[in-house]
């Protein structure tokens, strides 16, 4: 532990010196030595946001953990942000109460499978109360239901390779993660908020819950997810459809 602490100092000392001294390029080119370069590291914000990723992930450890509140704590109102898929596959799967639905799991894993939502409910189940925020000002604090990513990570066996896991929805809004919050014992596949079944204006059948980052990272109606080494192949290679429309990547908080 003393070694891996020492570790994090020397590399956040490093990078604070880099981008005091020779700007955020140099920082940039120290975190590139430490692998911590995000997706969507080009462009002209790309220093930038790779000193925040950097320093973040040295800074917060694979344990650190977000606050969860007790129950009397939970809001009244939980906003609902956007419609559901207006896509035809949506439509019909949410007519039968989701009961064809199914999440694909594949990718760099050892057994590609799928997953009815009666099957995910049957494994070991967490609850979290944890407060969603939104990037545009409103948040709230609510009780989600669902199994830990990790099981089922741990479940199809991820290859050593594996950098990132894709979250692909029935609408556009795609995202990933990288592994060290794929793995925190936090990120939940939810299918239940609040002691009911999850809503389709926040998700049905199940969405991701990343309580460590903001709410636009939590994506709603998933249709697959795949475990992957280089994000490059996806969409605009930017890790995500959210720097597409000028957010970041990382939305660490």
């Amino acid at each position: 532990m003393t070694r891996l602490i020492t570790r994090r100092r020397l590399i956040t000392t490093g990078l604070a010196a880099a981008a005091g001294a020779s700007g955020l390029a140099a920082a940039a080119r120290l975190a590139d030595r430490y692998g911590l370069i995000p997706p969507d590291h080009g462009g002209i914000y790309g220093a930038g946001e790779t000193l925040t990723y950097a320093a973040q992930r040295v800074l917060m450890s694979h344990h650190s953990m977000a606050r969860e509140f007790d129950r009397g704590d939970i809001s009244r109102v939980a906003p609902v942000n956007g419609a559901p898929p207006e896509t035809d596959a949506y439509q019909r799967l949410s007519s039968g109460a989701f009961a064809e639905w199914r999440l694909l799991v594949d990718g760099l894993v050892a057994r590609p499978s799928s997953f009815s939502l009666a099957e995910l409910q049957r494994l070991p189940s967490r609850s979290q109360i944890t407060h969603q925020a939104c990037e545009e000002g409103w948040s709230f604090i609510a009780q989600w239901t669902g199994v830990s990513l990790s099981d089922v990570l741990s479940l199809v066996g991820v290859s050593t390779r594996a950098q990132y896991v894709a979250f692909f929805p029935f609408d556009q809004s795609w995202d990933s993660l990288d592994m060290s919050d794929a793995w925190h014992p936090q990120t939940l596949l939810a299918y239940g908020m609040n002691g009911q079944e999850l809503s389709s204006g926040h998700g049905a059948p199940l969405r991701l819950r990343v309580p460590r980052q903001l709410g636009y990272k939590s994506v709603k109606y998933l249709s697959r997810i795949t475990v992957v080494d280089t994000l490059n192949g996806i969409g605009k290679g930017l890790g995500s459809w959210s720097p597409e429309i000028g957010y970041s990547w990382y939305a660490g908080i």
